[in-house]
C-alpha cells in the first residue's frame, strides 16, 4: 500500500512546521477582507504616463546590458572551473574539493551582498551592479555545468583517449557537444533571473530600469511604476522566448 505507517509521523511534522511557520511570519488571510485600499492604489496605477517612455526604455537596455554582462562573463568563468570541479575531469582530487568549496562559497552570497560591497567600494552605477551578477553566477553556473559534465556518457572521451587525444581535449571535444544544449538553457535561466537582480541592484543604486521603478515609487509616481512594471514584463517574456529560440535551434 502506498499509505503506511510512518506517513503518519511525516504529515504530522509537515503539519506541525506549516503551523508554525505561519505563526512566526505572522501569515493571516483575513487581512484581504477589505480591498478597498488596495483597488484605491491600485487605480492610481492608470491611466500609464508615457512621457518618461524613450527614458524609461534607455533605462531598460541598460538593465538588459548589466543582466547579460553579468551572466555571459559568468558563465565564460564557470565553464572552466566546471571541469575542475566534476570528479570525472578535474586534474587532482585536491582541485575537485577546493573548486566545490569555492563555487559554494560563492554561490552563498546573494548578488545584493556583493552588490552593497561593490557599490560601496567602486560607487553607484551599472558597473557594480554587472560585477555582483557576475559573481554570483560563477558559483551557481559553475555548480549546475559540473553536474552536467559528471552525468555526460564517457564513451566519447574514452574514445578519444584510445586514439592518442590529450585528457583535456577529450574533455573538450566530447564532453561539451553533449552538454552544450542544457548550458544554453541554464544560461538563459540564470539571464532571465539576472534581469530580476538588477532591479533589486537598481534599488541600492546600480542604475536600470530597477533605479527608475525605485524613484518613481518613492516619488508616489504611480502612473509611471504601472509603465516601468510593464517594460520589465515585457522584457523577460522576450528573453524568455528568445532563450527557447536559441536552445531549439542548438538541438
Amino acid at each position: 500500500m502506498w499509505f503506511k505507517r510512518r506517513s503518519i509521523f511525516t504529515l504530522i511534522l509537515l503539519a506541525s512546521a506549516v503551523y508554525y511557520s505561519m505563526k512566526l511570519t505572522e501569515f493571516d488571510l483575513s487581512k484581504f477582507k477589505d480591498f478597498k485600499n488596495m483597488i484605491e492604489f491600485l487605480s492610481e496605477w492608470f491611466p500609464m504616463n508615457f512621457d518618461a517612455l524613450p527614458k524609461m526604455l534607455e533605462d531598460s537596455f541598460e538593465t538588459l546590458a548589466m543582466a547579460f554582462l553579468g551572466s555571459f562573463f559568468g558563465l565564460l568563468i564557470a565553464l572552466p572551473i566546471s571541469f575542475v570541479a566534476a570528479r570525472n575531469t578535474s586534474p587532482s582530487k585536491l582541485l575537485f574539493q577546493l573548486s566545490r568549496v569555492s563555487l559554494s562559497f560563492v554561490r552563498s552570497i546573494p548578488e545584493i551582498v556583493f552588490g552593497l560591497v561593490l557599490l560601496t567600494a567602486l560607487g553607484l552605477g551599472p558597473f557594480p551592479a554587472v560585477l555582483a551578477i557576475m559573481f554570483h553566477n560563477i558559483g551557481v553556473l559553475g555548480k549546475l555545468i559540473s553536474e552536467l559534465v559528471e552525468a555526460s556518457d564517457p564513451g566519447p572521451q574514452e574514445a578519444m583517449r584510445a586514439v592518442g587525444a590529450k585528457s583535456w581535449l577529450a574533455s573538450l571535444f566530447s564532453i561539451i557537444p553533449q552538454i552544450w544544449p542544457n548550458v544554453l538553457s541554464h544560461y538563459f535561466y540564470r539571464f532571465e533571473v539576472a534581469i530580476r537582480t538588477s532591479l533589486i541592484l537598481g534599488f541600492i543604486g546600480g542604475g536600470g530600469i530597477g533605479q527608475r521603478l525605485f524613484n518613481d515609487f518613492k516619488t508616489f509616481q504611480y502612473s509611471s511604476v504601472s509603465l516601468d512594471v510593464l517594460i520589465i514584463m515585457i522584457i523577460v517574456v522576450m528573453v524568455d522566448f528568445f532563450g527557447s529560440y536559441v536552445r531549439n535551434k542548438v538541438i
